[in-house]
């Protein structure tokens, strides 16, 4: 048994209760901000934003929004390593109606519909009687950076802080249908968790996957995050983890799972979060007639980490430029830089391959001559599919993905 696995095991198993895994007071969900502050370099000029810690289980986060939680990720979290740290992973939910505490020993997990036999599962049923699997997979928000979308949209004015990645640990969601035994002619698989509206007719938030994608082998439930018991904010006691897909799917505080014999025609499937069927996401502000589906595959994304809009480069003199890149629905292929605006491309050095679905750094040495620089990364993915060089839009701000510019001084 390796140290992660048994730290798991007595987190969840060994308590009666949620003790101090998951017991907050209500009263965190809306402390004080604070004085500090950070700017966000939106269109039209710097946006100042409040930095929070009064969340539970949370570091300085910068806050979008108290009830529901929104809170970013500080960029500079990106810059110590390719697995994001809990306690500065993003959060975002629905619906303010969220338990501050759950009980581990009466927690259920159920799986209904068009099934063989329903279940009722344990956490100790799931922990202990499945088997273990762990996946290094980037959570994304499908708005993250929405707040460079010109003309803006409304939704909450990310910039590039709602996404990370982590090593999930939990079981097959295929060994959780399997065990229920699914019937012939079942189509999708439902999933919900303990969030609630804030109104009675307001709809549950529910997310569904194709029976084939469900059953993929890749699908998890997760009840682990780097080695360590999921956050409440990041949804304790499980989630699930669609690895390639944006978060809207990544149910959180997952406790209700239904098969079902026909697609799912539910708000949050038929009329939130849908996408122009059109290459890269990508309509005319006000055009009609698009076609539009469900948001699903994630694409491409390269930033850097360790340099600023206005920093100083010696010139002349060699300066290591470096960050992350990620190929969302498969791995990394290359990551390219450009110091000249996107005239002249030069190969990377990407680091360690913690998996397709995981961020990847990457790390180039540049010389200039005194001036101005405009450092470019694109990152091509395993599929060959590019970062365009123009950004797309769409009534949503989905799927954000435009080669990014860095613009540096060399003196």
């Amino acid at each position: 048994m390796t140290k992660t696995t048994a730290t798991t095991r007595r987190f969840f198993l060994g308590q009666a209760g949620a003790g101090g895994l998951a017991l907050v007071s209500g009263s965190a969900w809306s402390g004080p901000a604070g004085a500090e502050t950070v700017d966000l370099p939106l269109p039209g000029g710097p946006q100042a934003r409040a930095i929070t810690t009064a969340f539970p289980q949370k570091a300085a986060m910068i806050l979008q929004r108290t009830r529901p939680p929104l809170l970013e990720t500080p960029f500079a979290v990106f810059d110590r390593g390719v697995f994001t740290p809990n306690d500065s992973f993003y959060v975002r939910w629905h619906w303010a109606v969220i338990p501050t505490d759950i009980d581990v020993g009466t927690f259920r997990l159920s799986v209904r519909g068009h099934v063989d036999r329903e279940l009722s599962m344990t956490l100790k049923d799931i922990v202990d009687g499945l088997p273990r699997v762990e996946l290094a997979a980037v959570n994304q928000c499908s708005g993250n950076s929405r707040g460079f979308t010109e003309p803006a949209v409304a939704g909450a004015q990310w910039a590039n802080g709602a996404m990370g990645n982590a090593r999930w640990m939990g079981v097959r969601l295929r060994d959780v249908l399997d065990r229920a035994g699914v019937k012939a002619g079942a189509r999708q698989v439902r999933f919900a968790g303990l969030d609630e509206p804030v109104v009675s007719d307001a709809p549950k938030f529910m997310k569904s996957l194709a029976l084939d994608h469900a059953r993929d082998g890749e699908v998890m439930i997760a009840y682990a995050m780097n080695g360590e018991q999921l956050p409440l904010l990041n949804g304790f006691p499980l989630r699930l983890v669609v690895p390639g897909w944006y978060s809207t799917y990544w149910v959180k505080m997952l406790d209700r799972i239904e098969v079902l014999d026909k697609p799912d025609d539910n708000f949050w499937m038929a009329s939130a979060y849908l996408i122009p069927d059109t290459p890269g996401a990508d309509m005319k502000p006000g055009q009609t007639g698009v076609k539009m589906v469900p948001i699903n595959k994630m694409v491409p994304r390269s930033f850097v980490t360790n340099l600023k809009d206005g920093a100083t480069l010696k010139a002349g003199a060699k300066a290591l430029v470096r960050g992350i890149a990620f190929g969302g629905s498969t791995g990394v292929k290359s990551v390219e830089i450009s110091i000249d605006g996107g005239t002249r491309w030069l190969p990377t050095t990407l680091g360690p391959d913690e998996g397709k679905y995981s961020f990847r750094q990457w790390q180039a040495e540049i010389v200039s001559a005194a001036g101005a620089l405009s450092i470019k990364v694109r990152c091509v993915n395993s599929d060959g599919l590019a970062q365009p060089v123009t950004q797309n839009w769409n009534p949503g701000a989905f799927m954000h993905n435009a080669i990014e510019t860095v613009r540096v001084t060399a003196a």
